[in-house]
């Protein structure tokens, strides 16, 4: 079993997909936490993101999957969170170079018009790829400047 803790959340537009990947993180070794939303009633997705990137900021959970109509609110919303590096990606390059490069600690997913399939293998390629070293930790930590120098104004 992977030691990965996976906390994931969707606004009403990204629960008919969130209730596929679910048991798929599973089905993949991995333990997930479900932070909503619970049903397909209008949600607001700064809220889930907001919870999703707190748990995973906080280091309670290793990783975070956001799920919204486009995935670019949420992926928005929880960069606004100091610690996180949200990326939404839409293909398996782009998730894992978001792994390798950025050190992307939450996938932010595309809900509609997509196939079941392509995110799927977007879910398995990113929680399955590793961060780099050398040249990419210089700018991680260049990122992480520009959040202190944010905070401190």
């Amino acid at each position: 079993m992977n030691s990965l803790r996976i906390a994931i959340g969707c606004d009403h537009r990204g629960f008919e997909l969130k209730q596929t990947i679910m048991p798929f993180i599973q089905e993949l070794g991995y333990s997930c936490h479900d932070f909503g939303c619970y049903d397909t009633k209008p949600v607001d997705y700064p809220d889930i993101a907001r919870e999703v990137a707190k748990a995973v900021a906080s280091g309670d959970f290793d990783q975070g999957i956001l799920i919204c109509s486009t995935g670019i609110g949420m992926s928005i919303a929880a960069n606004k969170i100091t610690g996180i590096r949200a990326a939404l990606c839409y293909d398996t390059f782009t998730a894992q170079r978001a792994r390798q490069h950025n050190d992307a600690n939450i996938l932010c997913l595309r809900g509609e018009n997509v196939k079941t399939s392509l995110i799927l293998e977007i879910v398995k390629t990113y929680l399955s790829a590793d961060f780099g070293t050398d040249r990419h930790i210089r700018r991680i930590n260049k990122i992480e400047a520009l959040e202190a120098d944010l905070s401190a104004s």
